[in-house]
């Protein structure tokens, strides 16, 4: 009898056991990798480049950028169809990124940055619509990426617009993979801002 309820008290242990385990050893749901453009650099004290206040609202893009996924083509098979790395994201949506970017680096070189939230009077309002932000493979081997956005810049004064300009920039990346991706799309980003940031203040000190 004894030995018979040994053999029943092992087996409920067993069983017991068992599920525990299934418990922590069943498929786990990996995190996605989350990445951002880096540290914003460092850059010497100037004069500022942009004689004026500007008012700098949220960079808008179009639906298929407006999420947290790493967008890639593969433009060997179908250039017209975007996908997300599975495993990687953006901290979040590309247009964010890069508003904190421009924002960040505008306040030192600007009189003023203001947002749409701050009720104070600016001279211009600065307004970016991201058209590109992803990675193209040429072949498996081979990707580059691509920033593209269309600025315009108003004055608010009379609500007229001084100057519109379309930026592309393109950027090979290093790796073939999100990682990559990442690192160049960084790099494009702060080339966009510098050129951006020329561009602004030519038209400021002109108009």
């Amino acid at each position: 009898m004894k030995t018979r309820w040994k053999r029943v008290f092992g087996i409920a242990a067993m069983l017991t056991a068992a599920a525990l385990a299934g418990c922590s050893l069943g498929p786990q749901r990996e995190l996605a990798e989350s990445y951002d453009l880096g540290p914003l650099r460092a850059y010497a004290s100037a004069n500022p480049g942009v004689p004026a206040i500007l008012l700098l609202p949220e960079v808008s893009a179009p639906a298929w950028l407006d999420g947290h996924g790493i967008i890639y083509r593969l433009s060997y098979e179908n250039s017209a169809r975007p996908q997300a790395y599975a495993g990687s994201r953006w901290v979040a949506p590309p247009a964010a990124m890069l508003t904190q970017r421009l924002r960040g680096r505008f306040a030192g070189a600007a009189g003023g940055v203001l947002t749409n939230t701050d009720g104070a009077r600016a001279d211009y309002a600065l307004r970016i619509e991201l058209e590109d932000f992803s990675q193209s493979f040429i072949a498996s081997n081979s990707s580059r990426v691509g920033l593209r956005a269309r600025t315009s810049l108003v004055r608010l004064a009379d609500r007229s617009l001084v100057a519109q300009q379309v930026f592309s920039v393109e950027r090979a990346a290093p790796k073939q993979e999100a990682r990559g991706a990442v690192a160049a799309l960084g790099e494009a980003s702060d080339e966009f801002v510098e050129r951006l940031l020329a561009w602004t203040g030519e038209q400021t000190r002109k108009n």
